[in-house]
This record gives C-alpha cells, structure tokens and sequence, in this order.
C-alpha cells in the first residue's frame, strides 16, 4: 500500500465500506428478477421477449435516460443525498414488486427501481474519486466495485433458496430492508473535490460537447458497452439457460451461481484494479487491460454455449465471470482521470449510459427476440444460438479497446 493510501483517513474507508455495501443492495435488488424467471414465466405465461422487457428494459429506461442528468447533478449538488434519495425509492418499489399481478404493474415497480438505482453510480465513483488519492484509483473503485459480485451472488443464492417460497415473498425480503441503507447514507459527510488526476483535458463544467466528442472516451464506452452486453446477459439468461436445457432446478442454480459469483467474482474484482493500475504504469493502459479479458472471455463463451458436460460449464462459468468482473475498476479509474474534476460525474453517467443500454436494451431483447424467433421455448437447444451474441459481443469489443488504449496513450504523451 503506498504511502498516499496510509495517509488516507478512516472515515473514508468507512464511506467506501458503506458505499460498497449499497452497491451490494443495487445489484441484489436488479438481479434477483433473474433468479426467479422461470417462476414469473410459469405464473405469468410470459415469452422470452416479456421476460427481457420485463427484467432489463423497464429497469434501464429511466436508469439510463436519469443516468446523465443525475451525472450532471453529481458535479454540482450533493452527491449524498441523492444517494440516500435514490436508496430509499429502489428499496421501496423493490419490495412493492411482490404485490403486483399483472405484466404492467411488474414493469412500472421495475421502472422505479431503475429510477432509484441512476442516482448511484455517477455520485458515489464521483464521492470516492474525493475520499481517495489518485494514485490508486483503479483499486478503490475495484473494492467498490465488489459490490457487484457480492450482490449478485447473494441475488442467485437468496433467490434459490427463497425460490422454494414463491418469487413475491423473495421481493418482499430482498427490498424492503434496503431502507435501512438509504438513512445511514443521508448522514455521509461530502468531502471536498479534488482536482489533481486529470489526464489531457481537464475538461471545465460547459465543456460536455468537447467530452462525448472525445475519441479516447468514444471507445472506452463503446468497447466497455460490449463486454458489458456479454457480461450482464450471463446473469440475464443463465438461470434460463440452465433451467431450461439442460433441466437443472432453481435451488441449484441458485446456489451454483451465487458460489460461482462470490468466489470468482470478489477476488477478480478486487485484484483486477490492481492489475489494471499495473498495465497503466507500464505505459500499455488500462483499456489494453480490458481488451484482453474480450479475447479471454471468447473461448470459454463457446465452451459454455455448447458443452453438455457439467464440469466444463461450471469452469468455463467460473472464468467468465472473472473475466465479467475484472474490468470494472479499470474502466471507472480511466473516465474519472480523461474527464477531470468538472465533468466526472456526468462522464460516470454517459459511460453507465453506454453498458446499460447495450446489455439491458439491447443485448437482452435482442437475445429474448433471437431465442423467440428459434423457438427456444419449445426447442430449448436453440437458445444456444440465441447466446452466440455474447462472444462476437466480446470481440468487438476488446477491437475498440485496444485501438482506444492506443489513442489514450497518445493523449497522455
């Protein structure tokens, strides 16, 4: 740990840990929906192409389209209160979710907990670029970034087991204690903000028109959105997939899945940032980084689409998700330090924008549809074709990378 980092004070590490474990929150009230499809699918009679409009694009609509304004209030307003906000009405419609009985009232209590959810990201990598030094970005944000894994772990594990229970009484327990987190972040302290760490352009708060224009940032958020459409849609569509082909009950898949994520996931995670400041150290990047994980993730994609062998699927999910989860310190710690102090909340904002819509509005409808139009429901072999979306995604993506890592260079010399 460097000398920076010890000079850090402990209510920092307490704002991190806090902050970490809303995020833990975020994900387990967003995915658990996923862990209980086939529930919802048998109850409801919905199609694949409900399922993926129902999971996915309800949430990101409002996520996404507040994502950006939300950004812009993250560099200008408190970024703890709407935090604490934001926390509060997820938590809510999270757990209203139980009562609903029909396709629109699941969708509207969704659209809220896409609402609720916009307001963390841009704020809280915005508050923890202010709590910590520069040095090690990456590896903050990655311990932040933890709480992806944790939550979506425990979504497939408390999802499995209180699967048993019936999908309502899942929602009622996941999302109503969540009101507990959105009080203890009202009483946060908002730090002062820093201004060291910008790299090229320290952009000013009228300059946004220079920043979506800027070709470094272009890329990052395009390659970033399509190793996030592979990523998010393993969660999206594995408990189908494995419910579905290959008959394995939701208890197990649960249970798989949450000790696939928590184990695979956390330490990824974790260690990925560090690993990331490395390769941005050595002059080659950190979005040289996250190309690589695109070109690791296509083998074991394939592996996993169309092995009917139990162990290879469990090994080749336990290195996908790995790989889903390494990038994500790397990615944030890149736009924080291309966006500078003034526009970092709204540079947080348009690179969720960009992975969201890819893997929530796209990627997943465009599967749902894929898997419709094949007949998965009836012929569940097809839906392996349906997947095949997720490793061109993960070409595509390391593609834009790597020449965005190659522009970023250019822009710091």
């Amino acid at each position: 740990m460097t000398e920076d980092l010890e000079r850090t004070p402990a209510y920092s590490w307490y704002a991190l840990a806090l902050l970490m474990l809303i995020y833990v929150l975020n994900f387990l009230d967003r995915t658990i929906i996923y862990i209980l499809f086939p529930l919802i699918k048998k109850e409801m009679a919905f199609s694949d192409t409900q399922l993926a409009l129902l999971g996915t694009t309800s949430f990101v609509i409002f996520y996404t389209a507040l994502g950006i304004p939300f950004g812009r209030f993250a560099d200008r307003g408190s970024r703890i209160k709407m935090i604490a906000i934001g926390v509060i009405v997820w938590s809510l419609f999270s757990g209203l979710t139980a009562f609903a009985n029909d396709f629109w009232t699941l969708f509207a209590c969704r659209v809220m907990v896409g609402v609720g959810e916009a307001t963390l990201g841009p704020a809280a990598i915005s508050l923890l670029s202010d709590y910590f030094p520069p040095l090690r970005r990456a590896t903050v944000t990655s311990i932040y970034s933890m709480g992806i894994a944790i939550g979506a772990g425990l979504a497939a594990l408390l999802g499995g087991s209180l699967s048993q229970y019936g999908w309502r009484t899942a929602f009622m327990l996941i999302g109503f204690p969540g009101l507990l987190f959105g009080l203890l972040a009202f009483f946060l302290r908002e730090p002062v903000r820093r201004t060291s760490g910008a790299v090229g352009t320290d952009y000013s708060g009228t300059d946004w028109k220079a920043l979506v224009t800027n070709r470094s940032f272009i890329l990052l958020c395009l390659g970033y959105a399509m190793l996030g459409l592979a990523t998010n849609n393993l969660s999206i569509w594995g408990a189908t997939f494995y419910s579905r082909l290959h008959q394995i009950d939701l208890p197990t898949i649960g249970y798989w899945g949450g000790a696939l994520t928590l184990a695979a996931g956390i330490p990824a995670t974790l260690f990925g940032g560090a690993i990331a400041d490395r390769f941005h150290r050595t002059g080659r990047g950190r979005m040289f980084y996250g190309g690589l994980l695109g070109i690791f993730s296509v083998p074991f994609w394939l592996l996993l689409i169309f092995t009917d062998n139990v162990y290879l699927m469990v090994a080749s999910n336990f290195f996908l998700l790995a790989a889903a989860l390494a990038w994500l310190g790397a990615a944030a710690a890149d736009v924080t330090e291309i966006t500078g102090v003034n526009l970092r909340g709204l540079g947080i904002a348009v690179y969720f924008f960009s992975v969201n819509i890819a893997a929530y509005l796209i990627g997943s409808n465009l599967i749902g549809l894929i898997s419709d139009r094949l007949g998965a429901t009836e012929n569940p072999v097809m839906l392996r074709y349906a997947l095949l979306v997720c490793p061109i995604a993960c070409l595509a993506s390391s593609v834009c990378l790597f020449f965005g890592s190659k522009t970023l260079r250019s822009a710091r010399e």
